[in-house]
């Protein structure tokens, strides 16, 4: 940290305050909780004090300086919000009022989120949370220019946070919009005219997907794929299952396999419609429907053809808690079905169009990773006195 400003113990500027009320069993109190990493308080919950067990409790007033005991060292600490005024913690928290005439509580805000600050924290006593006590608190260190310098370095720093918040919704809607394209392709997909059209269900065959016995370990571990949605991301390609099945599930009928060429559809639950197609025989749990196309369909053109149907397929399932569509329903829907050679063509068209997203979802994944970097270092910069 450079030496451009004085370097204090915030003992200078801040005092411990250590309050208790004895909570009424028919008020209803505001609890609140640090997160993690700096990032500030929040709301925990609201209850009526009946339900809370400790009956001696703090009380936070806005601005000052909170502590968590027990997560201290993984960034448990933050201002204390006016919406959090005279909200309670417990015995496990340190409260710290800041002297105002020589401390703005905004840039002690931004003072915390510096390796300075997290490093003296991380270096205080040993791993035990209870080495985290209050006089270590106000041992720390914090550079302390006059009060004029610390708003200008605030208002400095929000300014160009701001500007930073402002590029990541620039990048989720433009994230957004590059998904649209490609769905609105898939909608406006343009058709030969000869075309044949049937329903799914005369031009496949659907299974659905099982779970073995689950107190059955042997069952499971072995090499063989066993999808479930959260292993489908709209994408053609699959990855590797997050859980594999043994060839004793398979050969004691505890599993369904699916042929290599089979289309996955999500059929049950908040993801319905989610579609990939399989290159390797492998299995699925029960949310997940098989759709095996006869060979007037190239594979991968039922997969484009049901990823179309995703919206069609969510508003088609009953409405309930959770969502389903069953082979009857899926088996209903029509499927255009061109000379294999056009639906050739049209797959590489596709193909091509979903290759050009995922590279323009590559390069915003890139730029989000160096705007969350982008932060730290200017509140870094900040405090050892280089932002201009």
């Amino acid at each position: 940290m450079a030496l451009k400003w004085p370097i204090v113990p915030l003992g200078k500027v801040l005092t411990h305050r250590k309050e208790f009320i004895k909570i009424d069993d028919i008020q209803i109190y505001k609890r609140c909780r640090v997160q993690l990493h700096a990032q500030g308080i929040i709301l925990r919950d609201q209850v009526p004090g009946a339900e809370i067990k400790t009956k001696n409790q703090q009380v936070c007033h806005s601005e000052e300086f909170l502590v968590a005991e027990i997560d201290a060292k993984v960034g448990g600490y933050g201002i204390v919000p006016t919406v959090l005024e005279n909200a309670i913690v417990s015995s496990h928290y340190f409260l710290f009022s800041i002297n105002g005439s020589l401390l703005r509580p905004d840039f002690l805000n931004w003072f915390i989120r510096t390796p300075f600050f997290h490093d003296q924290v991380s270096a205080q006593g040993s791993t035990n949370y209870a080495a985290i006590r209050p006089q270590h608190v106000l041992d720390y260190k914090i550079p302390l220019p006059s009060l004029p310098e610390q708003q200008r370095i605030v208002a400095r720093i929000n300014a160009l946070a701001a500007k930073i918040e402002e590029a990541r919704g620039l990048r989720h809607q433009a994230t957004e919009e590059v998904e649209t394209l490609m769905l609105s392709a898939l909608r406006h997909l343009r058709l030969p005219r000869e075309t044949v059209v049937k329903r799914i269900s005369a031009c496949s065959t659907m299974s659905t997907g099982t779970t073995p016995p689950s107190e059955r370990s042997d069952y499971y571990g072995g090499l063989i794929q066993w999808y479930t949605p959260g292993d489908l991301q709209y994408q053609r390609q699959l990855g590797v299952s997050s859980r594999t099945l043994s060839e004793v599930a398979i050969a004691e009928r505890k599993a369904r396999m699916f042929e290599p060429g089979t289309v996955l559809l999500v059929a049950i639950g908040g993801s319905l419609g989610k579609v990939a197609l399989t290159h390797e025989c492998c299995s699925a749990n029960q949310q997940i429907t098989g759709i095996k196309f006869s060979d007037e369909v190239l594979p991968e053109y039922g997969f484009w053809w049901m990823r179309r149907l995703g919206k069609d397929l969510m508003a088609a399932a009953p409405q309930a808690t959770l969502p389903i569509i069953n082979q009857v329903r899926i088996g209903a829907f029509e499927i255009s079905i061109p000379t294999l050679s056009e639906q050739r063509q049209i797959v590489e068209k596709l193909d091509g169009l979903q290759a050009k997203v995922d590279g323009l979802k590559r390069l915003q994944s890139e730029t989000a990773s160096e705007l969350d970097a982008l932060l730290p270092s200017i509140i870094d910069k900040a405090f050892k006195g280089e932002l201009v």
